[in-house]
């Protein structure tokens, strides 16, 4: 064979080969410019649940002193419905430019456990860019409840299975699944009444129609503070509960521990410049004195992260919430 019969296609090979190259190189450098002149413009913070809820109230908090770090304003842009879904959908669709964000809640890690099917990957499709703050759930009673303590609570449960009712915002909510988890630990079993969201677990709770509200510290810190509930117990870490005098249930079952999280996530190929940017002013913000100040009185815990430390979490939390669907027979959906 001729050596010429080969140069020809030798040469296309390192003809595609250089050109793609350069194009890489373009790519990359015009992905530099950008992240370099970002933001040019006020960017979109999508929030997958209605407007006056704890995670909008929080995300309206980040959101002025964010956009006056960065240069131009960010906007709360609420899109609610399927659980949060539609929010993250649209973010995950959006332009990899830092002009479309999503502030997002821990029930997307429950969503991901419940849900056979989703429109996008629950990690994969996420650039995590940092935990805003964090808080557990709280089982509280009304103040005349006759259970004093958790331990009231489980012993009564033993001798009567499945008497005992609590609420949670739904079927396959972090609610749910995490007193499913104190179930399996205590090894009772309470009646689960759902609600669809809203105020309706507070409502029947102080008619006396349920006997436990399982709930966010974030709703619970204001019934609380009015003397309209009484706190048996939390989810937090051992020795973290952030209501002093009552236990964390990991302080009876150890690694029973749930602690609900907002953040802020990026559509995957942001650039590393703008992911880096917007960690290091998420930072700064949640460490302002007035904004951590605020975060504790809606019951949480200012709580930044790195983008790896956030990813973790997520990935954890949807291990673990699959172990208890599947300890618990419980279907997907």
């Amino acid at each position: 064979m001729r050596h010429d019969s080969l140069v020809k296609p030798i040469r296309s090979r390192s003809l595609r080969s250089a050109l793609g190259l350069c194009l890489l190189a373009l790519s990359s450098w015009a992905w530099a410019q950008s992240a370099a002149d970002w933001p040019a413009k006020p960017i979109r913070l999508l929030l997958g649940y209605p407007p006056g809820g704890g995670s909008d109230i929080v995300a309206r908090l980040i959101a002025k002193p964010l956009g006056d770090r960065l240069g131009h304003s960010v906007v709360v842009d609420n899109k609610p419905g399927a659980g949060g879904n539609i929010a993250a959908e649209m973010m995950v669709r959006a332009a990899p430019d830092g002009y479309t964000l999503l502030f997002i809640p821990s029930g997307h890690a429950s969503s991901a456990a419940m849900r056979k099917q989703l429109p996008f990957h629950p990690v994969n499709d996420f650039y995590w860019i940092s935990t805003v703050t964090t808080y557990p759930l709280a089982l509280s009673v009304v103040p005349d409840s006759p259970f004093k303590s958790f331990q009231d609570l489980v012993q009564r449960a033993r001798a009567e299975p499945g008497k005992i009712s609590y609420s949670s915002v739904g079927v396959g909510t972090a609610m749910h699944l995490a007193t499913e988890w104190i179930e399996s630990e205590a090894n009772i079993q309470l009646n689960h009444i759902p609600f669809k969201g809203g105020v309706g677990p507070m409502t029947e709770l102080l008619a006396g129609r349920i006997d436990v509200m399982v709930d966010t510290m974030t709703l619970t810190a204001s019934l609380l503070k009015d003397q309209r509930v009484r706190v048996l117990a939390v989810t937090s870490p051992t020795g973290k509960s952030p209501v002093p005098g009552v236990p964390a249930v990991a302080d009876f079952y150890p690694g029973m521990v749930f602690e609900s999280w907002l953040g802020i996530a990026a559509p995957p190929g942001t650039p590393p410049a703008i992911v880096e940017r917007l960690n290091r002013e998420i930072r700064a913000v949640v460490e302002t004195p007035a904004i951590r100040q605020r975060l504790v009185e809606l019951g949480g815990q200012p709580q930044a992260s790195s983008p790896t430390e956030f990813r973790t979490r997520v990935e954890r939390d949807i291990s673990n919430l699959r172990k208890v669907m599947a300890e618990r027979k419980i279907d997907q959906e």
